[in-house]
């Protein structure tokens, strides 16, 4: 599996207060979006997917109704999450994460580089609140994904909110947008119209030829179900393992990393997986629930 995606080791987002505090101090769902479900034809054949990641055979998949959010958590409702519980992220209790070498913080002293993919240091410091480690902040990013965070802190996150991660067949239903087979959220080609519609890297990877990094989770049109951001931006935690053999939690979406030329991973069918204790620089979550 291609590791350019996941090696191991403010304004008010969309015009709501999507997981509201309440009086208690807990979170909730409010704002989720229902979907009914249905007969999902899940997976892909195309050329531009990746055997290897078990993108195929293309299978009838049937997914109950659900609910799930119109964007992905937010570094402003995260922040909420904490103040609210106290919580602890893996990054912040191992003292690491993973960032992408374009976005180290001039003030960080990384501890080295992933051997495989050379783009991704580990950099002591890193966490939710400084993604590229010390010297780097998120209060301009309040309607920004949050990253860092493990599937473990999503899972926290989650039962906060009374939600849970998406599955990853639920996960693959939202992101289609109804549309049946189709590698994007909107349809077949990736810039119909030669406008980006969705963050994904450009340049000649791994050399940004732009900005690099998250955009705010509304920055793009959404699909015919009304979700941000399917695809690119950040990678999204669902609940799913990876396969029968391999258990660890399978991600969904691609993200602000992902380029032709390397890692095709933006697309509705895309796919890895990483330990639900790792956090890296553009990996976050959206919340679901049950129908």
């Amino acid at each position: 599996m291609s590791s350019c995606c996941s090696p191991s080791a403010g304004r008010e987002p969309v015009g709501r207060p999507p997981h509201a505090v309440r009086p208690d101090g807990t979170g909730c769902t409010s704002g989720l979006i229902e979907l009914s479900g249905g007969t999902l034809l899940m997976g892909s054949d195309s050329p531009e997917a990746y055997p290897q990641d078990g993108e195929g055979p293309v299978r009838e998949v049937d997914v109950a109704p659900f609910a799930i959010s119109a964007t992905a958590v937010t570094v402003q409702e995260f922040a909420a999450f904490v103040d609210a519980t106290g919580h602890v992220t893996d990054a912040e209790h191992f003292g690491d994460a993973l960032v992408f070498a374009g976005l180290v913080s001039p003030d960080a002293q990384p501890r080295g580089a992933v051997a495989a993919t050379p783009w991704w240091h580990v950099v002591p410091g890193a966490s939710w609140r400084h993604p590229g480690g010390p010297g780097s902040t998120v209060e301009d990013r309040a309607d920004h994904p949050v990253t860092q965070v493990s599937q473990r802190d999503a899972n926290a996150y989650a039962a906060w909110a009374s939600g849970r991660l998406p599955t990853e067949q639920e996960w693959e239903w939202a992101s289609r947008g109804g549309l049946v087979q189709q590698p994007f959220p909107w349809g077949a080609e990736r810039e119909p119209d030669g406008t980006a519609r969705m963050n994904t890297f450009v340049g000649d990877f791994p050399d940004p030829a732009g900005a690099v990094g998250t955009v705010p989770v509304d920055a793009f049109a959404p699909n015919g179900y009304g979700l941000f951001n399917t695809t690119g931006n950040v990678w999204e935690w669902t609940s799913s393992p990876f396969s029968a053999w391999d258990r660890r939690p399978v991600l969904r979406g691609g993200s602000y990393l992902c380029h032709d030329s390397y890692c095709r991973r933006y697309r509705t069918s895309a796919r890895t997986a990483n330990t639900p204790d790792t956090a890296l620089g553009h990996t976050g979550f959206r919340l679901a629930a049950n129908g």
